[in-house]
C-alpha cells in the first residue's frame, strides 16, 4: 500500500517511482487530502532516493504545504499541511 494513515498523519512510500510520478502522486493526494490530516510523511529513501528527496525538498510546491521538514531519518521528509 502506497498511502497509510495513522490519526492525523499520512505517510506515502515513493520507492519504485520516478520523480515525475512521485510529484504527480503527491500533488494529486494533496489536492484531495482530508481536512483532518495535518502532516504527510514522504518516504523517498536515502541511498538511491536522492532524486526523489531533492524533488520533495527543493522543487515540490503546493498551496496546502506550509513547511517541509527533514527528519532524523535521511530517507524521509515531513510535509506540514495547512488547515483546510
Amino acid at each position: 500500500m502506497r498511502f497509510q494513515r495513522k490519526g492525523s498523519v499520512m505517510s506515502v512510500d515513493l520507492h519504485g517511482t520516478s520523480a515525475e510520478q512521485a510529484e504527480d502522486l503527491i500533488k494529486g493526494w494533496l489536492s484531495h487530502a482530508p481536512a483532518g490530516v495535518t502532516e504527510l510523511r514522504v518516504i523517498h529513501g536515502s541511498n538511491r532516493g536522492t532524486v526523489l528527496r531533492d524533488m520533495v525538498r527543493n522543487q515540490l510546491t503546493h498551496p496546502r504545504v506550509s513547511a517541509k521538514l527533514p527528519t532524523l531519518n535521511p530517507g524521509e521528509t515531513r510535509l506540514v499541511l495547512k488547515k483546510k
